[in-house]
């Protein structure tokens, strides 16, 4: 692949599954959390917590700083039987880090405590009111999901809810404070985001609060970013108190670009979305979306990606793009072979929305990013079943004096890529591909005009071809 040192989406290795990403600054290194889902899973959060860090001023050194938590470390969980979903850390009154989430089958959210940000947590305890009684058992208490945590002083806000369409037993994303301990309620939980069937008259309606309540701060404003009941697009309201008043600003990203309308039209989905979490964190002056993207043709391996974003005077952020090339700061190097798996369009004719509903596999017309081997197998992915009019896209290449293109495909195929720098433009050139079992190298003289672009191949012809990697020479 390309020899020079480059920031990719996503930003961690191919075979590596962490979405949920909430991302933090801790002593000049960026620490990202999540959930860790399994390649080929048959659920979500199949795997235990993992950490990843990286410099602040290098966000393509990336360090795999091991298993910080097992599912079976909580005392409700000890066979392993329930799965642990998105984690959010925050530094405590006394400087640990405490880890708060929840089981998949339990309305109440557990604690776990380390002396440093990536070591092994160990089990603190649970959240609960004054009396003991855990949150979310209490009569009155709604389920608790997906928290959120931001400690100020000697009180941590805890923000969490899940609430689906037409659920009107689900208020939406709840704010409870928390004393110096880490866990006792001090003030009783208070919604701060409407769930939908409550969002009439809110300045939340058609992006009303679904999960993945995530809290930061930027100056004297809270930003509160969660995933809407559009489930793919992660969306922000923002206020100057962390538990009232919180008013809906807009979308920070989308996994499927819809609302984009710079590079395409606005209701045009690029890529196959699904359910988004994320937040956004200041790294060496520039902020920063962690969000995830959805892969082999499910909703259960979910990859992390970043992308730079920009405030306005007024505080607003405008949509980004999905791009390949959000790690770097800027576009990647025209020149050089680059993964397949890196595309941040991938769409063909028949257009859809979604990966597909929870338990389902993506119909056989679509093309997947997708790897051989099973889970933990260092393989580099790919993208298959390219039948005709597939498309992936990378976006964006700083290009010069590229005559060139290279593709390396397999497969029961015979047609042959088209090479365009927009999803819609003319082709540039055609690479024809044939019949192969194994990785084929492929090339065609074809000019790619000078300056920032984009690329993007379409597979035109029979059968289904699968797309290894592509080189600009």
């Amino acid at each position: 692949m390309n020899k020079k040192k480059q920031g990719y989406n996503p930003y961690l290795p191919s075979w590596e599954y962490t979405p949920d990403g909430e991302p933090y600054v801790f002593g000049g290194r960026v620490y990202v959390y999540g959930s860790h889902d399994r390649f080929n899973g048959h659920a979500y959060c199949l795997n235990d917590y993992v950490c990843w860090s990286a410099p602040e001023e290098d966000l393509t050194d990336w360090r795999y700083e091991g298993v910080i938590y097992r599912k079976t470390d909580d005392p409700l969980n000890p066979d392993g039987s329930m799965c642990l979903y998105a984690p959010d850390v925050t530094v405590g009154p006394d400087g640990r880090y405490y880890l708060y989430y929840v089981l998949d089958k339990v309305p109440v959210v557990s604690v776990a405590v380390c002396d440093e940000p990536a070591g092994k947590y160990a089990f603190y305890g649970y959240v609960k009111h004054a009396d003991g009684t855990r949150l979310g058992e209490r009569e009155g208490d709604e389920p608790q999901f997906d928290p959120g945590v931001l400690t100020e002083g000697g009180v941590t806000y805890l923000y969490t809810g899940f609430c689906a369409i037409g659920d009107w037993s689900r208020s939406g994303a709840w704010a409870t404070t928390l004393g110096p301990d880490m866990l006792t309620i001090v003030a009783d939980p208070v919604v701060v985001a409407p769930s939908e069937p409550y969002s009439q008259g809110s300045g939340f309606e058609g992006h009303a609060f679904f999960e993945a309540p995530s809290i930061r701060k930027r100056g004297d404003t809270y930003y509160l970013i969660y995933s809407s009941v559009v489930m793919h697009e992660l969306c922000y309201a923002t206020s100057r108190s962390p538990t009232r008043d919180f008013v809906y600003r807009g979308v920070i990203v989308s996994n499927n670009d819809l609302h984009i309308d710079s590079y395409k039209p606005a209701g045009k989905p690029m890529y196959y979305g699904g359910n988004n979490h994320g937040s956004i964190v200041e790294i060496d002056g520039v902020w920063h979306i962690f969000y995830h993207r959805h892969t082999n043709g499910t909703n259960f391996s979910r990859q992390g990606c970043l992308e730079p974003i920009g405030f306005l005077e007024d505080g607003t952020i405008p949509q980004t793009e999905m791009t390949s090339c959000g790690p770097n700061g800027g576009p990647l190097e025209g020149r050089g072979e680059y993964a397949a798996y890196l595309a941040c369009n991938l769409f063909c004719k028949e257009e859809a929305l979604y990966t597909g509903a929870p338990g389902e596999w993506m119909d056989s017309r679509f093309p997947k990013i997708t790897q051989d081997g099973k889970d933990g197998d260092e393989e580099i992915g790919y993208i298959a079943n390219m039948r005709d009019s597939a498309t992936a896209g990378y976006k964006y290449f700083r290009c010069s004096g590229i005559r060139t293109v290279k593709i390396k495909v397999r497969g029961y195929c015979r047609g042959a890529f088209e090479v365009r720098t927009s999803w819609n433009g003319p082709a540039l050139g055609r690479i024809s591909v044939g019949f192969t079992n194994v990785w084929k190298e492929y090339a065609a003289d074809i000019v790619i005009p000078d300056g920032i672009q984009a690329l993007y191949f379409t597979y035109t012809g029979e059968g289904g071809a699968g797309l290894a990697s592509f080189a600009l020479e």
